[in-house]
């Protein structure tokens, strides 16, 4: 059912000071930052070959991302995200075999305007997934 690893995000303090470190240290490519109100986040994607790095930092006030820099202030893998051919086949088949979702369960766009839906760590391993429809 899930496709390649679309990216894994970190969750960093400061945005512009993890694009630069990257850029630096590694000679990146670090695309431009991307507010995402509707899930609480800036973003910004670390190009690789196989697949990508989201940085991401707290946006807005209701940002998830707050609790995760209060226990972990430096910042640090926050989820793994997957490719789905079919995100809603996707969800009604893990639903069925006793996965659990985060939200209302129905998708809604992500950082690159295809549908998303998150998984509950406590169900993959204390790993957050993220699901992304890319057929």
């Amino acid at each position: 059912m899930i496709g390649r690893l679309n990216h894994i995000a970190i969750a960093v303090p400061e945005l512009e000071a993890a694009r630069a470190l990257y850029a630096r240290l590694f000679g990146a490519q670090v695309s431009a930052p991307q507010d995402l109100p509707g899930h609480g986040v800036r973003v910004a994607f670390v190009e690789l070959p196989n697949a990508r790095i989201e940085l991401m930092e707290p946006f807005g006030e209701g940002s998830p991302l707050k609790g995760f820099l209060e226990r972990n202030p430096a910042g640090g893998v926050h989820h793994l995200c997957y490719e789905v051919a079919d995100i809603k086949a996707a969800r009604d088949r893990l639903l069925r075999e006793g996965a659990r979702l985060l939200g209302d369960g129905e998708p809604k766009p992500g950082a690159h305007g295809k549908p998303v839906l998150f998984l509950l760590p406590k169900d993959f391993c204390g790993t957050l997934i993220e699901l992304e429809e890319a057929p």
